[in-house]
């Protein structure tokens, strides 16, 4: 988490940020004291679109990849991130997502579809600049 804080307080201003549906889904999850704070810090901030591009992008991952069926919900931010172009998915998630066992798959992939994948990485990845 201080790393996190870290990142927020010196990097974040450096980058512009978004967020999905299916972020909004996963911060709204768990107390809800601390959800709600959670969701307080993401409004205001870009919907990137869940269309059907993501939704076809994200059943590639899970079927190609090495990415699980449970991971279905990683395989949408992920997918996200892809067809909208974006530089960077920034992720504590290192198990299915800032992974770079996954990675080379997920990048052959998005390319076979005409994306380019993104830079999956954890928030110390960027603390520097």
């Amino acid at each position: 988490m201080e790393v996190t804080r870290d990142w927020w307080e010196s990097r974040r201003g450096n980058f512009t940020l978004y967020i999905s549906q299916a972020v909004l889904k996963e911060v709204a999850l768990g107390d809800a004291e601390i959800a709600a704070q959670r969701l307080e810090i993401l409004r205001g901030f870009p919907l990137l679109e869940l269309n059907q591009a993501v939704e076809d992008l994200a059943a590639q991952f899970l079927t190609r990849s090495n990415l699980p069926p449970k991971a279905n919900v990683d395989a949408i931010h992920i997918a996200a991130a892809t067809v909208h172009g974006l530089d960077y998915l920034l992720t504590w998630n290192c198990k299915h997502i800032a992974n770079a066992q996954i990675q080379g798959k997920l990048a052959e992939i998005s390319l076979d579809f005409g994306y380019e994948l993104p830079i999956l990485c954890t928030p110390y990845e960027l603390l520097e600049g």
